[in-house]
């Protein structure tokens, strides 16, 4: 058993969050499962929804529904400026500079497909290499495949330690003038590891890569610095940040996004069609085809209200002093390893335990009203790393507590009791 991990830097000083008061503001968390208050401990997966953004969806399709762009009459114009108005919002929560770079998407993973496949595939050929690392999601791993797959160029892969942070050394030795490509995670969902995304976007332009930064376990946890972090390419799912699922933004820098053909064809993403050809949309629409998720982004906007009124650098404070506090309990069960333990890390808690099956503490725990994710959490190059099939993962958000952290390891000494 590791007796003391390190826990990320804090992040600078904050005022204190009334957490009661933000955890009223869930409907969800009031439920109970098997006759107990539910315990939520699976953000890293898909956050819960204040009711400000489940109010923001219904009032939506109550007064305002219709389609964007199109229409002159009433509704149709109060849809577009509800559609434009989440947009003008993710733009000012990223840092951007121009809303028409910020192009909604289903989530991360259609924003990292839509630049594989609309960006790297026209641009790569046999003998190119695109650069990732162990800890990816499959997201930013499969589509890169694919690229690959039709191009001829070549997948690497960077390499982590024993605590799943990035071996620095063996990321700049991947790098070579063969690099067209370099896709990271921001923060992995599978270990919680941070990576240090300023330095490898630097040391990507060094070799005159493009980098792209999947921020989908960031947003709703740390601040996000468009012009500080000097990327290419960076996205986020809603639903990851208290949002509706399938709403999604990819920010790209405008000479990129320009140099692009479109993702897919089909209505309001064109200027003319004729049978003798077409000629596209500006951005944003060029790469938004098709009727969009209209009501997805106006919970999106919501959220995004959420996380400006709750301030994500308090966020930030507060769900570090929940990593510490959940760190130091779980390491004092008998047989557990917590497995992912970088310097810099967001708050998710992976662990494995001694003659146990993640799934079977999951189970267990599910009978204690604590909801936990169990197996590679679409992460198996990680749990190759690692030796293993599978962890459990305690994934956290601001409306979590100590007390949840004391039920979880309370859990586990059921479970081992049981597993004796």
């Amino acid at each position: 058993m590791r007796s003391a991990v390190r826990t990320s830097t804090p992040p600078p000083s904050a005022p204190p969050l009334d957490v009661d008061r933000i955890r009223a503001q869930f409907p969800l968390l009031a439920r109970e499962v098997a006759g107990r208050r539910i315990v939520y401990l699976d953000s890293a997966a898909t956050t819960q929804k204040p009711q400000s953004v489940i109010e923001a969806v219904c009032d939506f399709y109550r007064h305002h529904n219709s389609n964007v762009h199109r229409g002159v009459h009433r509704l149709s114009h109060e849809a577009t400026e509800a559609y434009e108005g989440a947009r003008e919002k993710a733009k000012a929560f990223l840092g951007a500079a121009d809303p028409a770079e910020c192009i909604f998407v289903r989530g991360a993973t259609e924003g990292i497909n839509l630049v594989a496949q609309a960006f790297a595939r026209p641009r790569l050929g046999p003998g190119d290499e695109i650069l990732v690392t162990v800890m990816e999601h499959h997201s930013n791993i499969v589509p890169w495949q694919l690229a690959c797959e039709q191009t001829g160029a070549t997948l690497r892969a960077a390499p982590i330690d024993d605590d799943g942070a990035l071996i620095w050394d063996e990321f700049e030795k991947l790098l070579s003038e063969r690099t067209r490509i370099v896709a990271v995670v921001h923060a992995s969902n599978a270990l919680g590891t941070v990576n240090p995304v300023k330095r490898i976007v630097e040391a990507g332009h060094g070799v005159g890569a493009v980098v792209l930064l999947d921020g989908a376990q960031v947003a709703a946890h740390l601040p996000i610095d468009l012009p500080d972090l000097g990327c290419d390419f960076y996205t986020v799912s809603g639903h990851k940040m208290f949002g509706p699922t399938g709403i999604g933004v990819l920010w790209g820098k405008r000479e990129h996004l320009e140099s692009m053909p479109p993702w897919m064809g089909g209505g309001d993403m064109i200027e003319r069609v004729s049978f003798e050809g077409t000629t596209y949309a500006d951005l944003p629409g060029k790469f938004e085809a098709g009727t969009p998720n209209i009501a997805g982004a106006v919970g999106l906007g919501a959220a995004i209200d959420f996380l400006a009124d709750t301030g994500v650098e308090r966020i930030a404070a507060y769900e570090h002093e929940l990593l510490e506090y959940g760190t130091g309990r779980l390491s004092a069960v008998e047989g557990l390893r917590l497995v992912g333990t970088a310097p810099e890390k967001s708050a998710v808690l992976s662990f494995v335990l001694d003659g146990v099956h993640p799934h079977d503490i999951g189970t267990i725990l599910d009978h204690e009203g604590i909801a936990v994710r169990t197996g590679h959490h679409c992460a198996q190059p990680v749990m190759d790393r690692f030796g293993l099939p599978a962890t459990v993962r305690a994934s956290l958000s601001v409306y979590n507590t100590r007390e949840d952290l004391d039920a979880l390891a309370g859990g586990i000494e059921e479970v081992r009791r049981l597993f004796r």
